[in-house]
């Protein structure tokens, strides 16, 4: 069995602000200590998401076989809190779509999708698997979803990158939900 590469930890939530803010930016609540926050489960979809996004930065790295990956996936800590239909939906689905999912994300990409970074590209194929696929997953979910893998596994600012585009991607993946949205926002 080849070792597989494994997808960088989460970013720590201690280091949030400073990372976000940049030097010499005040904070709306600078001196004023942040309340801790309680922990919250995750869900079994959003646990299933952070899996398949090390499935496929696994596949996008290596370029190793997607049931050895799902093999090395299934093993880990935690993989009996996911839900597992859905996991193997966006792993396969990720792997056996790829072609497709980054056509319709080089439509909305600033450059090749093989140039993005392999945890945005994982992100991106999975928002747009979802957008897709899970239409009983509203599309602002889904972006949000995705945005909060990229806040956790991604670079500083890889999730406005990921925002922008799957918001992008959803108005052509999903005109009438985007625009109906739209109407009721400007109705509102």
């Amino acid at each position: 069995m080849i070792e597989l590469p494994t997808l960088p930890a989460p970013a720590n939530d201690a280091n949030a602000d400073a990372i976000a803010a940049p030097s010499g930016a005040k904070s709306s609540n600078a001196g004023s200590p942040r309340p801790a926050r309680k922990p919250q489960a995750k869900s079994t979809r959003r646990r299933s998401r952070e899996l398949a996004l090390q499935g496929l930065y696994q596949w996008l790295v290596s370029g190793a076989d997607g049931s050895e990956i799902e093999a090395h996936i299934r093993e880990q800590e935690g993989f009996d809190k996911c839900d597992r239909v859905h996991f193997d939906a966006l792993l396969h689905g990720g792997i056996a779509e790829a072609a497709t999912l980054d056509a319709v994300l080089a439509r909305h990409v600033d450059r090749r999708t093989s140039e993005l970074s392999p945890v945005e590209h994982g992100v991106l194929m999975i928002g747009t698997y979802e957008l897709t696929h899970c239409i009983d997953i509203p599309y602002r979910v889904v972006i949000n979803e995705a945005v909060e893998l990229a806040k956790s596994f991604g670079g500083t600012d890889g999730h406005k990158y990921v925002n922008g585009v799957l918001d992008k991607a959803a108005s052509d993946l999903r005109p009438v939900e985007v625009k109906a949205r739209n109407a009721a926002r400007r109705a509102g």
